[in-house]
């Protein structure tokens, strides 16, 4: 089965997750955690990237990145997920799968639409229950951003924040944005006006993102009933038939019976 198209173009933002092997918890503790957002700071001091927003959840992570060049998001990516393996195996003693493949990558429109992205990606603590405010979880963007704490750079200039975003990030998400953001995920597909999407899934590779999932249905066969004109009678044709048929058989069918036979019904004004 060929691989989904993944983005890596520079200068659009990415909505970036990965999820634990069989959606198994990756960060146990607060050491785990901390390990892989000083990870973060250090791919982005080898590749610089805009770290626009993050949450650190058990079992999967999400991150808002914007690269600067073709390709970065790839290669930033590749030695994140790479050397936190090797931290974590040397750890907690692993050898097999810790993520459940490869990081998945959503482009997103830089405006309204990424902030959606923002509000999603910073409540998501929240929305499962761990916290009671979505700046209380130390392993979000929210809360590096309230504090000014963390290893991570928050960039904040790219897309600013005004003084009520708190506010909006902790306000209940309604089920429309959600149902958008998850087919996002789901497919693969670009986040956007639908203008934005089209163009952006086109220069991207991204069309089979917006093609229904599974194979097309198949057109059914209809039976066309024959007309036949009621001034039409099969004798003139069974005639010669049944003359043919009759030194084959012992007792030759009447033309009647052969009629009913055949399934043919004539027709007498």
């Amino acid at each position: 089965m060929p691989r989904t198209a993944r983005a890596s173009a520079g200068d659009y933002c990415y909505h970036v997750l990965n999820r634990g092997n069989g959606r198994s918890e990756v960060f146990h503790d607060a050491s785990d955690y901390e390990a892989f957002l000083e990870l973060i700071a250090a791919a982005t001091a080898r590749l610089p990237m805009r770290v626009l927003g993050w949450c650190l959840m058990p079992s999967h992570f999400h991150l808002v990145v914007r690269p600067h060049h073709d390709g970065d998001l790839s290669r930033w990516m590749q030695w994140l997920m790479t050397s936190h393996v090797r931290r974590y195996r040397r750890r907690h003693g692993s050898s097999g799968h810790v993520w459940q493949g490869r990081f998945k990558a959503f482009p997103s429109q830089d405006d309204g639409h990424l902030l959606t992205v923002l509000r999603y990606v910073e409540r998501n603590a929240l929305r499962a229950g761990l916290v009671g405010r979505a700046e209380d979880w130390r392993y979000g963007s929210l809360f590096a951003g309230a504090n000014i704490i963390g290893p991570v750079a928050l960039d904040t200039t790219f897309q600013p924040r005004d003084a009520k975003w708190i506010a909006r990030v902790n306000r209940p998400m309604s089920e429309k944005e959600l149902a958008v953001i998850r087919h996002s995920i789901r497919r693969g597909t670009p986040f956007g006006t639908k203008d934005w999407v089209s163009q952006t899934a086109e220069k991207l590779g991204l069309e089979s993102s917006l093609r229904p999932q599974g194979r097309p249905r198949k057109q059914e066969k209809q039976n066309v009933p024959i007309s036949v004109p009621i001034s039409f009678c099969p004798h003139q044709f069974l005639s010669p038939l049944v003359s043919r048929m009759s030194p084959l058989v012992s007792k030759p069918r009447s033309l009647r019976k052969l009629e009913f036979h055949l399934g043919l019904i004539c027709y007498h004004r």
